[in-house]
């Protein structure tokens, strides 16, 4: 086959450094807008994106040419340049990131999913849902690294 193509929906999730709560309600829909192009210039287009406080949670398509681990690295690294251009000056990013694979059957509920954060955490902590999350895909992990 001489063209390569792919279509990989990838549910990425990640937070703050100690799920500290420095995304502010009135700062998400410009950094949301900022996210987006960001994910354009790497060729993973968003198609949706959503967070509260102390966390992002994105829906993206995979560009065929990129590891999930080098759009993680340039979106928090963009993202920590933004915050800190709006004057937040403590701002970090946990080490690590969950990323999980969305079926095209599955696409519509996770992007509701992602839409509707702020109401899902009104129930949940960021760690509750990052542990469905992880049972959810079958993720094996270790509880005291999950959070370092």
């Amino acid at each position: 086959m001489p063209q390569s193509l792919s279509k990989i929906l990838v549910h990425l999730v990640f937070s703050t450094k100690n799920r500290e709560p420095w995304i502010e309600s009135s700062l998400r829909p410009r950094l949301h807008a900022y996210q987006v192009g960001i994910l354009e210039n790497l060729r993973c287009p968003s198609l949706q994106i959503g967070g509260t406080a102390d966390h992002v949670h994105i829906l993206l398509l995979l560009a065929r040419t990129m590891a999930v681990s080098e759009v993680v690295e340039e979106v928090k690294k963009s993202f920590s340049k933004w915050m800190k251009a709006e004057g937040v000056r403590v701002f970090a990013w946990q080490a690590g990131y969950g990323a999980f694979s969305v079926g095209e059957s599955q696409a519509k509920a996770v992007l509701r999913y992602v839409q509707q954060q702020e109401d899902h955490h009104r129930k949940l902590t960021f760690q509750e849902e990052f542990r469905r999350l992880l049972e959810k895909y079958r993720v094996a992990y270790d509880e005291p690294y999950v959070w370092d």
